[in-house]
């Protein structure tokens, strides 16, 4: 075991209310599997990670820790708080190699669960249902699963093996996975009853881009940062590039970019450094990684070879309240051989006979239920684009609400 990892679990101070499991979205009970791992049981460590969130060797690389668990740690007050990510990557890593699941012979063997998107949700229902006993079927429009781990992540954040090996443990439990599907165009809802499926969950994401609706936008070097991600490889971006928005997203497509062979990454941003929406480190790694920055610069039309922008500026009205506006007659062209939108994503739309709010999401009740009877959701597709941990969270209370459906129908 790296000593790295051993002095850190030895910092824990065991907490008996512990303030980094209340911090964490999922509760994951960082004190007790610590204290596993320096009695030197490695295996209930990872159990104690796995079973509380199955995704929980993402979370260990991908989550905003600092939001989070090591955010809340109290060690943080005084000096640097637990590495909780290390621990857990450690930790989750072993126990997903020696992990070998197998579906229990229960009264649930036969019944029929279809889940649509194998994205965080996904998976995570897939695991819970299919340890219980359940025929679980994973209908997954790409090629491969993962979802957003899979094709809005870019390699260097999350290593594309992981997803392979929970893959083969979905396989064990006896899931079945149909790739290169989307439900909706050819195979429906009601298919899916028709076919006898108990129940669906549907954890499809959010993945149409939401356009800006600026002059110049369908150019041909004009891109959407969360298609670029599925492959970059089959962009040409040339030498300058430019990046509006500055989310998540827009750090991992201006990472991804320069590490493809651009000279200049520069996002373009009509708020201040202090109000970006991406979280403190991926903020902190892009600029490590070269990505420039023009705040308060807000792009009118898109040309061939340049971005027309207003400069902004913060106003503070008479009650004290901030807004944001444009300074009249103050612009600037900004020269990029390549645009990317990055300005969020909307769910794709492709499923019928669910209520969905004005912005696509699908409206269910707190414990995942949607308006249509026999059919759940969670995850991005229903809160927009969150966190892969608070998907996870979120799907847990689902797959729960299907068992209690499924159980009610039963008697």
């Amino acid at each position: 075991m790296g000593k790295h990892i051993i002095e850190e679990a030895s910092r824990c101070l065991q907490c008996k209310r512990p303030l980094c499991t209340k911090g964490c979205p999922i509760s994951t009970p960082v004190n007790k599997m610590v204290k596993a791992l320096l009695d030197g049981d490695m295996q209930r460590a990872g159990e104690l990670l796995f079973m509380n969130n199955p995704l929980s060797v993402v979370c260990s690389l991908i989550c905003p820790h600092e939001n989070f668990c090591e955010g809340h740690c109290i060690l943080g007050r005084k000096s640097s708080p637990v590495q909780v990510s290390d621990i857990e990557n450690y930790v989750s890593r072993y126990y997903l190699d020696q992990y070998q699941p197998s579906q229990p012979q229960n009264k649930n063997n036969g019944k029929r669960i279809a889940i649509i998107g194998s994205g965080p949700a996904g998976i995570s229902v897939a695991f819970i249902l299919a340890s219980q006993g359940f025929a679980v079927t994973i209908f997954e429009s790409e090629e491969k699963i993962g979802g957003v781990l899979q094709y809005g992540i870019p390699d260097f954040r999350l290593p594309k093996d992981i997803l392979e090996k929970i893959k083969k443990r979905l396989l064990k439990l006896g899931v079945k996975i149909r790739p290169n599907t989307l439900i909706g165009p050819v195979i429906s809802i009601d298919d899916l009853f028709r076919d006898e499926y108990q129940a669906v969950f549907i954890g499809t994401g959010v993945w149409n881009p939401r356009p800006l609706r600026l002059k110049g936008e369908t150019l041909g070097h004009v891109h959407y940062a969360i298609n670029y991600l599925k492959n970059p490889d089959v962009y040409t971006l040339g030498k300058k590039v430019a990046v509006i928005g500055a989310g998540n997203v827009a750090m991992d497509v201006a990472r991804t970019a320069l590490r493809k062979g651009a000279e200049e990454v520069t996002i373009l941003y009509r708020r201040g450094e202090e109000d970006i929406s991406a979280t403190k480190y991926e903020y902190e790694y892009a600029k490590l990684d070269g990505v420039k920055f023009k705040f308060y610069t807000s792009p009118l039309e898109i040309e061939d070879t340049r971005v027309l922008c207003a400069k902004t500026q913060k106003v503070e009205d008479e009650q004290g309240k901030t807004r944001l506006e444009t300074i009249a007659g103050v612009e600037e062209y900004f020269e990029a051989n390549s645009v990317f939108v990055a300005v969020s994503q909307t769910p794709r739309g492709n499923l019928s006979g669910l209520q969905v709010g004005k912005t696509g999401l699908v409206i269910t009740d707190e414990e995942g239920r949607t308006t249509r009877e026999g059919v759940f959701a969670s995850g991005d597709v229903v809160t927009g684009a969150r966190t892969v941990v608070e998907a996870v969270n979120c799907s847990k209370r689902s797959a729960q609400s299907i068992l209690e459906y499924i159980e009610s129908n039963a008697s």
